[in-house]
């Protein structure tokens, strides 16, 4: 039999015949629950065609003699603590679920959010007012009248529309539960001095109108039934495409203007300082604000985007200053022709299984680097990778392809569950809020794993095998291993239900 992941890459987009089957099961056959006996859950997603398949559960065994790879697991020693995993709410994704009929659409919202029939999601961002995939009309934010510091024409009309960010959320709310964050690209035009490059900053006479307008959204979210987490000044601030405030400005915003707006008005919502728009960034910008005590006292977490691909160890330079604050890695995607990492693809969407491991392995190497959290950037998208808002003064542009969790074909209706879907999932589903991570050690140069205590005391070791196929030794107890086959091109995750 032909590997079915080989020749589908020979195929044309619309012979995707095998793909279709795969990816629109129904969520209740896809994640499969039925019984099994032993100590340790087996589920695994392959090149081979598996995808979060429940295998028989591994048995411990006496081996003393084989000569397998071995991963030793101490849960003595501990690491961060997991505050969860999912995906972005944008206009576009809504705009793609409504070209649905109401089942498949239910499937997919049940895919993503239902924590037994899907990956569980549990922590989601939704920007503030527009950004790129901002798609269901022109730009926007909730004030768009000059010189209205008191935001008496504040509102968020378009967000409670059919393809709104409210729509959504609350949507997505009936099939799982999430925390939020909430980041901004730009705030209302007329606080800059202007939008010409370089003069992006916010001018200080507007400092407490802008306090107001964060404050407004999140009381205006709350009395549309959607509690805002966390909230997040601005999205790759001090650069050239969006806001140029400072990080030291930023800094200053929070702890004199919105922080004490937000006490004022009696709204519970935890603050970031800001999402930088690499790993190395976080470094290298945070500590202008950071090393202000009083500033530090107001964040609750620091947010990197994962836009250099594979600058980990910055990311445990970031938690050695500053150990006391959970990093989250809170956007990363595919974007053609300027943002794909060496040798990644050139068209996009990506409908190749193959390519979760690329993601899976960044997910495990941002892990096994203290982060807390993480966040991909589009959950939905179509079949040309949008739809997407132009916006050139905003550092929107045109042709702005990038490639999602989920594909939905606004033509055809198919849905397609891509390989970062699967490989996402698997910590998603199985990792849950409040685990620790946990020591492991041992394996081989083709296995990437990294291993988790939940708060349910189970224990979910997940392996990425990068190579071909092989077995390998794990030692959940001592003296008492489970003997694992790992599939070619394969995440595996082993779920421990220890019985005290």
């Amino acid at each position: 039999m032909n590997d079915p992941e080989t020749s589908r890459q020979c195929r044309p987009y619309k012979l995707y015949a095998l793909d279709v089957l795969l990816f629109m099961l129904p969520a209740s056959l896809m994640f499969s629950q039925y019984a099994h006996t032993g100590n340790v859950e087996v589920y695994e997603s392959s090149q081979a065609g598996d995808r979060l398949t429940r295998k028989p559960d591994a048995q411990f065994v006496h081996d003393t003699k084989s000569l397998l790879p071995v991963i030793t697991i101490n849960d003595k020693k501990t690491f961060q603590i997991i505050e969860g995993f999912g995906a972005t709410f944008n206009e576009a994704g809504m705009i793609c679920l409504n070209s649905l009929n109401a089942a498949d659409r239910r499937h997919v919202f049940e895919s993503l959010f239902d924590s037994v029939k899907g990956a569980g999601f549990t922590l989601m961002k939704s920007p503030i007012a527009a950004c790129d995939f901002a798609s269901s009309g022109p730009w926007y934010s909730y004030n768009d009248t000059p010189g209205d510091t008191m935001m008496a024409h504040f509102t968020i009309q378009r967000d409670l529309g059919p393809n709104g960010l409210i729509t959504y959320i609350k949507t997505a709310s009936q099939f799982g539960k999430f925390n939020i964050e909430s980041p901004m690209d730009f705030a209302p035009d007329w606080m800059y001095y202007s939008l010409k490059q370089g003069q992006k900053h916010i001018d200080p006479q507007y400092y407490k109108a802008l306090s107001s307008y964060y404050a407004h959204y999140i009381r205006s979210y709350l009395d549309n039934g959607v509690h805002i987490d966390y909230l997040n000044l601005f999205n790759e601030a001090d650069n050239e495409w969006y806001s140029n405030v400072t990080y030291k400005v930023i800094g200053e915003l929070v702890k004199n203007y919105v922080s004490p707006q937000l006490k004022a008005d009696g709204l519970d919502v935890k603050m970031q300082l800001g999402e930088t728009s690499n790993r190395p960034e976080g470094i290298q910008k945070f500590p202008v604000a950071l090393d202000d005590t009083a500033t530090r006292g107001h964040i609750s977490s620091l947010t990197v985007h994962g836009y250099d691909w594979n600058k980990f160890s910055t990311l445990t330079d970031l938690h050695n200053r500053y150990p006391g604050l959970p990093i989250w890695q809170t956007e990363v995607c595919y974007a053609v022709p300027n943002n794909v990492p060496p040798n990644g693809p050139r068209k996009l969407p990506v409908y190749e299984f193959s390519d979760g491991e690329f993601w899976g392995n960044m997910i495990m190497n941002d892990m096994k680097n203290w982060v807390s959290a993480w966040i991909y950037w589009n959950m939905i998208l179509d079949e040309k990778g949008g739809p997407w808002l132009v916006s050139t003064e905003h550092g929107d542009p045109d042709n702005n392809s990038q490639h999602p969790v989920v594909i939905i074909n606004r033509m055809t209706k198919e849905i397609f569950y891509t390989g970062l879907y699967y490989y996402l999932a698997h910590f998603s589903k199985f990792v849950r809020p409040g685990a620790h991570r946990i020591d492991c050690t041992g394996g081989s140069p083709q296995m990437n794993f990294a291993c988790f205590r939940n708060p349910d005391n189970s224990t979910v070791l997940n392996i990425i095998n990068n190579g071909q196929a092989i077995k390998c030794k794990i030692n959940f107890r001592k003296n008492k291993p489970v003997i694992q086959y790992l599939p070619a091109h394969s995440i595996t995750t082993l779920k421990y239900n220890q019985v005290k």
